[in-house]
């Protein structure tokens, strides 16, 4: 079995027993119902709260569809209280090896640095992906019962596109639990950063070419028009670029042990 392998299951192993494993899926499972039930029931609700005087909904506006309602499920669900979710759960990602020391051991072995990050990388990125998409399914089952049928032609599509800014959180963020020792900083630059990027979504068109967050963009637009936008290549190049390029700085970094200097 060599190094990679065995950092895999190490990670996954100190999963189960923080219940990462477990209570992951199901935050997202509850994050992929609540878009669909709440954006049914609201009318209801504002009718109910208003008792029917002060506010008014346009009889005439066009029902909605189950692929909107999903795409508003990535959109508002997954890209805010998700990202902060999956942020708060990987912060420690390099940190604590890095301040018990189980860092510098594994570094004693004959184990690439490039092994250590793909295996804290991959593993990680592995649950993630597991949880958006067990939240995704959910999302979807409540969307056709509610709205009106999700094809599948654009469901799988969408979420392989949503997975590339969820590979990109993960990945950024083990940057910065490299790069900082504090738990507190590495989630609050983390977090800053990321939202910050979701913000500027749609800013301007070259923005949106190098903003890793216009991959999200990019399976809401496929979700709800049906069709994908011609920079969506390129937008996936360039995301694949930046971390690429944050996987040559994490790997500089460890293999010098730069770490022990900040």
């Amino acid at each position: 079995m060599n190094a990679f392998n065995v950092l895999m299951k190490k990670e996954f192993i100190h999963m189960l027993r923080e219940y990462k494993a477990v209570w992951m899926p199901l935050v997202f499972i509850l994050l992929g119902i609540t878009q669909p039930i709440v954006t049914h029931y609201l009318p209801s609700i504002i009718k109910a709260l208003s008792g029917g005087q002060g506010i008014m909904i346009d009889p005439n506006l066009p029902a909605l569809k189950g692929a909107a309602v999903l795409a508003s499920t990535l959109g508002s669900q997954f890209d805010q209280l998700g990202l902060m979710i999956l942020v708060i759960s990987m912060m420690g990602i390099i940190q604590t090896d890095k301040a018990d020391g189980m860092l510098a051991f594994i570094l004693t072995r004959p184990v690439k640095a490039s092994s250590y990050i793909a295996g804290k990388i991959v593993s990680n990125f592995m649950i993630a992906a597991f949880s958006v998409a067990i939240g995704y399914i959910a999302s979807t089952i409540y969307a056709n019962y509610l709205f009106t049928n999700v094809p599948f032609s654009l469901m799988i599509p969408a979420f392989l596109l949503y997975l590339v800014w969820v590979l990109f959180i993960v990945t950024f963020t083990a940057l910065i639990s490299m790069i900082c020792n504090g738990q507190g900083m590495i989630a609050l630059i983390s977090l800053v950063f990321l939202i910050g990027c979701r913000i500027i979504v749609n800013l301007n068109p070259v923005l949106d070419i190098i903003n890793p967050a216009s991959m999200s963009n990019h399976a809401r637009t496929l979700l709800i028009t049906g069709t994908i936008s011609s920079h969506a290549v390129i937008s996936l190049l360039v995301a694949l670029f930046w971390m690429v390029l944050m996987f040559y700085v994490m790997n500089y970094w460890i293999s010098d042990k730069k770490y022990n200097q900040v």
